[in-house]
């Protein structure tokens, strides 16, 4: 069983397209459908079901899944087993949210930067759908959202952490700290808010709407700095993860607006599709951000 074969499998049943995977391999459509055949040959059953150019995996090709992608891993160890862990030279492609590559990517770049200066990194940005689209045909390795928890079995949770989303405004803007503003009265304020793809601005809306009330936002912008940058020079409200606003909130810049409104909470989470076979490259990112998430709970 050879395993330029198994790696093809795992490309196909990725992209569910033999072109797709033989362009990403660099590859002849032909050559990948005889190496697919010949590993179905060995292994005695049908791995893939063909309707027209589209593929999908059979029963068995799903249970095989699991194995390939462990026979692949086991092999990287072994191609790596003798290099010093800094001499990782591969490529790392990761998806985020805007509010993620803005917040929280940057700092976990600069200390994977720091002990792997080889890896070539690449980053895309997108809605959670976006990135999970990305990801099942391969053009990104990793998806790292902000968004309700996902739990499906055709998705690797690497690393989950709960995100508190909080009201804010510019502290010269609250005289009363502890006072609670009534939701009535806080949709009267002037809102900056991101535009409406990220999961919190939805879940914003659906507890307004069970209450009548809707923001009219003055201004909405997809990066979230620009809107801690005008909030910070006085301008408005707004509707933020609680990890985009922590020094200006440690710092007291901008306070945090207590309302009769549940608390809405969602998850960071750092996600593989389960027919990805997982790099050196992968898995040193993933101990990075469970690193961080530790450090995280422990202040």
């Amino acid at each position: 069983m050879e395993l330029r074969n198994i790696n093809t499998f795992l490309k196909v049943a990725t992209t569910q397209n033999f072109s797709k995977a033989a362009e990403q391999l660099g590859y002849s459509q032909s050559a990948v459908t005889v190496q697919i055949r010949q590993l179905e040959k060995e292994l005695g059953t049908p791995l893939f079901e063909r309707i027209g150019k589209r593929v999908s995996l059979t029963e068995r090709g799903m249970e095989f899944t699991s194995y390939a992608n462990e026979i692949m891993r086991v092999t990287d160890q072994a191609r790596f087993f003798a290099k010093d862990q800094r001499e990782l030279d591969g490529t790392l492609r990761i998806g985020g949210v805007e509010s993620v590559c803005t917040a929280l990517l940057p700092d976990l770049l600069c200390s994977f930067y720091a002990q792997y200066p080889k890896v070539k990194i690449i980053i895309k940005s997108g809605t959670t759908q976006e990135l999970m689209e990305m990801a099942k045909s391969n053009e990104i390795d990793l998806v790292f959202t902000l968004d309700r928890k996902i739990c499906h079995a055709e998705w690797c949770g690497a690393v989950q952490k709960k995100e508190r989303i909080l009201f804010v405004a510019p502290a010269g803007q609250i005289s009363d700290r502890k006072a609670e503003v009534p939701a009535r009265e806080l949709v009267t304020k002037a809102f900056l808010l991101t535009e409406s793809g990220a999961a919190y601005q939805y879940e914003l809306e659906r507890l307004l709407s069970e209450r009548d009330l809707e923001i009219l936002p003055v201004l909405e912008i997809g990066n979230t700095e620009t809107i801690i940058h005008l909030l910070q020079k006085g301008m408005g409200y707004s509707f933020l993860p609680e990890f985009t606003v922590k020094k200006e909130l440690k710092r007291e810049q901008l306070l945090e607006v207590r309302t009769d409104l549940p608390t809405v909470v969602m998850y960071s989470q750092l996600l593989y599709h389960k027919s990805k076979w997982v790099t050196q490259e992968m898995q040193k990112f993933i101990e990075l951000v469970k690193d961080s998430s530790q450090i995280d709970k422990s202040e």
